[in-house]
């Protein structure tokens, strides 16, 4: 079955961004190519146990099992060895990216505390969106109450474009809650 903003974005987005950049044709616009999730441990990496847990909410959450990442070299002030785990990874495509990116914008990130919308400001010189999660509870598939410690997310939308104002219009159609202007 096809996810329902693929369906969305090929059906109505993809022939709204031709027109309104003037593009030759729809395939010159830009697509979501994949989305990177991480979650930082740092000392907590060394704990199986917090490794485990972290690891299945990870994978509750994306649907896929995370990969573990390791400190590549070692820091006296950060209390980091070479070669421990240092936190965890997902990387999703095709139909997962898809239901993942519908369930955060419309399930996961109404449900953040005091929220007013997402920063403009994350967008890369190569049209790439980038930005973080305080809590990884506001996922519903999380259990708050199973949950040793709340912990951050950084998610990457990596988007085949040409300029941040491409990629800018694309999350807008997406329904991804921008903070405006005008707003306080």
């Amino acid at each position: 079955m096809v996810p329902r903003l693929k369906e969305l974005y090929f059906k109505e987005i993809q022939p709204s961004l031709k027109t309104q950049f003037g593009f030759k044709n729809i395939y010159m616009g830009p697509k979501i190519e994949k989305i990177i999730l991480n979650m930082g441990l740092g000392l907590d990496g060394n704990d199986s146990k917090i490794l485990k847990s972290c690891e299945e909410d990870m994978a509750k959450i994306t649907g896929q099992k995370p990969v573990v990442t390791k400190f590549k070299k070692s820091v006296a002030n950060f209390k980091t060895r070479k070669g421990s785990n240092a936190g965890l990874k997902v990387t999703l495509r095709k139909n997962k990216m898809y239901e993942f990116l519908d369930r955060l914008v419309n399930i996961a990130l109404p449900r953040i505390k005091d929220f007013r919308g997402l920063s403009a400001n994350g967008f890369d010189k190569f049209g790439n969106y980038t930005f973080g999660v305080k809590e990884h509870i506001i996922f519903p598939e999380v259990s708050f109450d199973r949950a040793d410690k709340v912990r951050g997310l950084d998610i990457v939308i990596v988007i085949s474009s040409n300029s941040k104002a491409h990629s800018y219009a694309l999350l807008e159609k997406l329904n991804f809650p921008f903070i405006k202007k005008g707003d306080n």
